[in-house]
């Protein structure tokens, strides 16, 4: 009988895992929810496989795989984490994860995959690695990228091609799997030419020189876009995703890129130039779109994905597909600020405490005087503090509310939150104060607060 450690903050997720794990995959399952936990738990007991949520609080669930592993634990580690996370993909398994499996809408689908994968890690650990297993983790980790993906190694051999690959070239995987030269680029060039995973380790300028503009940087993910001419003479806008890939030592293993084509989206006339790049006189007004009209369209890519992220979550309350079209839009302009708060409030109705705050922080980075997102980060800071009681997160809601009183000072709400976190933090005079100044407003009518309209926006 396999013994499983299973780590996630999530009571449903973890209950529900530790039922199926020892009902139907005949394992003995223990469970923690926090990294901290699980750490003391280690300390004393050892397992023969341990699934750990991506997301967890205060030691993410990559921290703690990086802490075991710096400790020279070499226990399995599935990590387990939400849709439309490659990267977590990536990120996973350069600091030394087994296997990465994604949360869904089919979680029975999901925990017989799980068996199964906790199964192999427990045989290979007694096995040691053979050859080809990086390989195949390669193949297992693309299969589930929501993009079309594939991977190649240091010597650029395809070593991983997904099916979203095959649909968007036409190109089946055991005819690509192991060529080199070039072979994945010609679906799109029409020859061999450096795709972006060949030019991950290239500075701006070099990669810029390619054709290719770059739209972010993040998490060591390049994302841009380029313009291509496959065999037939089309013209393409392709944007592209590429990564590198590490084994737990450090040693490069491939480069992970992901593939969309985005001309549809573009609008329908092609790119004739870009970079700055001019070939004889200037083209006529019309003739083409220029880098900054195409960096245009693709930022209102990114609204028309937040819009729709909006009206799946406000008008549908479908809050775990709205957070699919937030991912995108964020993707491709990782500074809009309303995407990654209105991705927090769809985690935070999933009851992903820890998830939401993320975002939340992230949009009050991009825009620091923003009183809703103020607020949205606030009261997630109370809602753990006061569940989890934790002085320190109340602490931090104080801080954020008495900002937000300074730039509205009728702010109702904040004022009363404000009491809320000085009565949970012994202060009741204060608390007082504020529950008094928070009645004052609403008895005057003056009471305002920021508000979208979500109406006019969806």
């Amino acid at each position: 009988m396999q013994s499983v450690l299973v780590v996630d903050d999530e009571p449903v997720m973890r209950d529900s895992a530790k039922t199926f794990l020892e009902r139907f995959g005949n394992m003995d399952v223990r469970t923690a929810v926090s990294a901290k936990e699980a750490l003391s738990i280690l300390a004393d007991s050892t397992f023969d496989a341990l699934v750990v949520d991506y997301s967890l609080p205060e030691i993410s669930g990559i921290e703690m795989l990086k802490i075991l592993r710096t400790k020279g634990d070499t226990t399995p580690v599935i990590i387990f984490t939400g849709v439309g996370r490659e990267h977590a993909a990536i990120e996973a398994l350069n600091n030394g994860a087994d296997f990465f499996l994604k949360k869904g809408e089919s979680p029975s689908s999901e925990f017989r995959e799980l068996v199964h994968m906790i199964n192999r890690a427990a045989e290979r650990r007694v096995v040691g690695r053979s050859l080809g297993t990086s390989q195949k983790l390669l193949e297992e980790t693309i299969r589930f990228f929501p993009d079309a993906a594939y991977a190649i190694d240091r010597e650029a051999r395809v070593v991983a091609w997904n099916q979203g690959m095959t649909d968007l070239t036409g190109v089946e995987a055991k005819e690509i799997i192991g060529k080199d030269g070039g072979a994945h680029a010609i679906p799109f060039f029409g020859k061999a030419h450096p795709m972006l995973t060949e030019l991950v380790f290239e500075k701006d300028d070099a990669i810029n020189r390619r054709k290719y503009t770059i739209t972010s940087r993040e998490d060591g993910a390049i994302c841009a876009w380029t313009v291509t001419q496959a065999e037939g003479g089309d013209e393409r806008v392709i944007w592209m995703k590429a990564a590198a890939l590490h084994d737990a030592k450090g040693a490069f293993i491939a480069a992970v890129g992901a593939v969309r084509d985005i001309t549809g989206e573009i609008g329908p006339e092609l790119l004739r130039q870009q970079q700055g790049e001019t070939t004889g006189p200037e083209p006529a007004i019309g003739t083409a779109p220029s880098q900054g009209q195409v960096l245009g369209r693709l930022m209102g890519r990114a609204r028309s994905s937040h819009r729709e992220g909006l009206r799946l979550s406000y008008r549908e309350a479908k809050y775990a597909e709205a957070i699919v079209h937030f991912d995108k839009a964020i993707e491709i302009d990782p500074a809009h600020a309303a995407a990654w708060h209105d991705r927090g409030v769809c985690l935070r109705e999933l009851g992903r405490d820890a998830e939401a705050l993320k975002s939340f922080v992230r949009a009050v980075e991009l825009a620091p005087d923003d009183e809703e997102f103020l607020f949205s980060s606030a009261e997630m800071l109370k809602r753990i503090g006061i569940l989890r009681g934790k002085k320190s997160h109340i602490e931090g809601a104080v801080a954020i509310f008495e900002r937000i009183v300074e730039i509205n000072p009728n702010h109702a709400e904040a004022w009363n939150s404000l009491g809320i976190c000085m009565k949970e933090l012994g202060k009741d005079h204060t608390a007082a104060q504020y529950f008094s100044r928070a009645q004052g407003i609403i008895r005057q009518n003056k009471a305002k607060k920021k508000v979208r309209n979500f109406d006019q926006l969806v």
